[in-house]
């Protein structure tokens, strides 16, 4: 996702694509007549043709959408908030792409093509404010007995506003034994950023490339690399838990760790969306996210669209913590040489199968 014209707008793109950090804002029903429907799917099958990154896949929505709206099919959607439903559940259909969204918001500006502009002093504290506010991505950091670390990271915001704070948890688990990442509730965000979390987990001087972005307007492609300036570095094991609810950039944190043989996921198989995009106004206040990106992983050279990210020990979601977590106490055991950490996991093991520690548990996103 790129950065539209004001933070504001940015922060609609973020919470559009990321359902696990918040509920997309509800919009204020405003009517719509014939002639707004028209020109609302005329605009939209013209931005697909120009901006989705499949041109063919472009050409079968705009046409199938326009055959709809000639045949009435979109008559009954008398309100903006109403069409938005029908064209996004057409899309997601009929396109098999789940980043499609069409919603109702007449305050949307459009970022100037070419013509980046830079967000003035109160946008910049308003949007720091909400990222704060969201503990920016991060639900949780904990220490579980035995010393495994815990961490759950909900959505990848800007950079600019997250990075220092995935450093900090970084600091606080850098002395355990073993990590859980926990991604079940991520819907996804900034490539920038994931990159930036996934740089703390390998060496110093190690550097990865772990994926590119294709994107179609721009006609180039983007490497996102580890970055050598992170500078708290995690190089014991990681389990990272996966559910069907995550989604796009927390998918792609989960596919990196995995092909760059990095970490171990338990979970479920993720939700299917590769395809980052960006928001383009409709007319009549409607606005639609449209992929306009495809995520090209250097090592299989493809990506997790429509198929998801499969992980290597599969259980339900909601069993997935214990799982990894009884799987790192075992293994610790295996390994430890000292006779007062073999007592401290096995104490913990103890624990556990008592039912004895606060585990964090799972509940699937309300869709």
């Amino acid at each position: 996702m790129r950065m539209a014209t004001t933070f504001s707008t940015a922060l609609l793109c973020l919470l559009a694509t990321l359902p696990a950090l918040a509920q997309q804002p509800a919009g204020n029903s405003a009517t719509i007549d014939a002639n707004a429907r028209a020109a609302v799917i005329a605009t939209l099958g013209e931005r697909l043709r120009t901006r989705y990154v499949f041109p063919e896949m472009a050409e079968r929505l705009a046409k199938a959408t326009a055959a709809k709206q000639a045949k009435h099919g979109y008559d009954a959607a008398t309100t903006a908030d109403a069409l938005a439903g029908a064209l996004t559940r057409d899309l997601v259909e009929l396109g098999k792409d789940k980043h499609f969204r069409v919603s109702f918001d007449p305050g949307f500006t459009p970022r100037p093509e070419g013509k980046p502009v830079l967000p003035t002093r109160e946008e910049v504290a308003a949007y720091r404010e909400e990222i704060a506010r969201m503990g920016f991505g991060i639900e949780r950091v904990q220490r579980l007995p035995g010393n495994v670390g815990y961490l759950e990271v909900r959505g990848f915001a800007e950079l600019a506003y997250v990075g220092q704070a995935y450093t900090q948890a970084m600091s606080l688990l850098s002395g355990t034994d073993a990590l859980v990442l926990d991604l079940r509730r991520n819907g996804g965000g900034q490539p920038e950023s994931v990159a930036y979390l996934l740089s703390h987990f390998f060496g110093v001087d190690d550097d990865r490339h772990l994926n590119d972005i294709y994107d179609r307007p721009e006609n180039r492609t983007r490497e996102f690399w580890t970055n050598p300036a992170v500078t708290v570095r995690y190089t014991n094991p990681i389990y990272v838990l996966t559910s069907g609810d995550t989604f796009s950039g927390g998918e792609e944190a989960a596919y990196d760790l995995q092909t760059q043989k990095r970490a171990t996921l338990v979970g479920e198989t993720t939700g299917g969306g590769a395809n980052p995009g960006d928001m383009v106004a409709l007319g009549h206040g409607l606005v639609a996210f449209i992929p306009t990106g495809k995520s090209i992983n250097p090592i299989t050279k493809t990506n997790w669209e429509h198929v998801g990210v499969k992980p290597d020990v599969a259980v339900p979601a909601a069993d997935a913590m214990k799982v990894a977590y009884t799987t790192i106490l075992k293994d610790l055991a295996a390994k430890a040489t000292d006779a007062g950490d073999r007592e401290r996991i096995g104490r913990a093991l103890a624990q556990l199968e008592k039912d004895e520690v606060d585990l964090p548990r799972y509940f699937p996103r309300r869709r």
